[in-house]
């Protein structure tokens, strides 16, 4: 790494506004993180009307995005790859601290008191008004008690989100204060791809993409949570990409679209897992019906091409344009 400058203006500006971009975008997840302590400071529990929903993963992703930012200058002026590679691997132990805390010492009341890792289970899911007068049994699938399965899912959203703006921030200090610009097309599009997953989240978040607690989903809730899935490996690729520019093109594109393809089929497998061997439908027919001896159904195999497909044109651009 040569021609270090911390002390330029230009550096100087783009972590000032670095830092107050991620203030801003982590105002809410703090909201709901401070109004949750303070419940719990003064109850020692929060009710359950006043539990804002999904405090948990986005508090801690915030907290971690902001101190990740705020200590950029200490962790980019150490030239050697250790430094480097702690530069993702501390954001992912502050994250998962905070998340295991607020998980374990968070009690959530609601005809006795849970801690909210299950209750945010409960979250997960949108249960039928009327499923007691019900005879098929998929449903009960959707109503099961809490199951640590939901994680693998969870956590992978979480870490996504996390590393590719932690990736968007260093990335982008690092050509400034090395004058190295050759990450910058890779990076802005990492910045597009993290910023619309973490848009879906947020809608997921409040509409759960339009579920009516059923196995089968409406055409809408469908073409939402396909376009959901190949995102996230999409968010995946780019990142892995971003670190590959000057390869060779077999390692820009091939890697990164590894990347796509794993991230989404472990995604799939955190859904399967949280709804015990099943797999939301998006419709009926071959196409939509899971095959012989396996959950997926070709929809579902098509969405995890498309991510790496996507993503394999996406860095064949970059690749070009370097």
């Amino acid at each position: 790494m040569k021609n270090l400058s911390f002390q330029s203006i230009s550096f100087k500006r783009y972590y000032a506004v670095s830092v107050l971009t991620a203030l801003l975008l982590c105002a809410y997840p703090l909201f709901m993180g401070g109004k949750v302590l303070l419940s719990v400071w003064r109850l020692g529990y929060v009710p359950m009307e006043q539990y804002p929903k999904y405090v948990i993963p986005y508090t801690p992703i915030a907290v971690t995005v902001i101190l990740s930012t705020a200590l950029m200058p200490l962790l980019l002026k150490r030239r050697s790859k250790s430094f480097e590679v702690l530069s993702f691997i501390m954001p992912m132990g502050v994250f998962f601290a905070l998340e295991r805390l607020m998980e374990t010492k968070i009690l959530v009341k609601e005809y006795g008191f849970f801690p909210t890792e299950s209750w945010q289970y409960s979250l997960c899911y949108v249960p039928p008004e009327m499923y007691s007068t019900r005879t098929w049994q998929a449903v009960d699938v959707l109503l099961g008690g809490y199951r640590p399965w939901f994680k693998i899912h969870f956590y992978l959203i979480s870490i996504i989100i996390t590393l590719g703006f932690t990736g968007v921030f260093y990335g982008f200090g690092k050509m400034i204060v090395t004058n190295n610009f050759r990450r910058g097309r890779a990076l802005t599009l990492q910045c597009i791809c993290v910023l619309a997953f973490t848009a879906m989240c947020i809608w997921a978040c409040f509409t759960s993409f339009y579920r009516e607690g059923e196995l089968f989903v409406s055409p809408l809730s469908a073409a939402l949570m396909c376009t959901f899935f190949a995102l996230l490996g999409v968010t995946a690729g780019i990142f892995t990409a971003s670190f590959l520019i000057g390869k060779s093109k077999a390692i820009v594109i091939g890697v990164p679209t590894a990347a796509a393809i794993l991230t989404t089929i472990t995604m799939y497998v955190g859904e399967m897992c949280l709804l015990n061997k099943e797999l939301y439908r998006f419709g009926s027919g071959f196409f939509f019906d899971p095959l012989p001896k396996i959950v997926l159904a070709p929809i579902d195999i098509a969405v995890i091409l498309i991510s790496g497909i996507a993503t394999a044109l996406l860095c064949r651009m970059l690749n070009k344009t370097t």
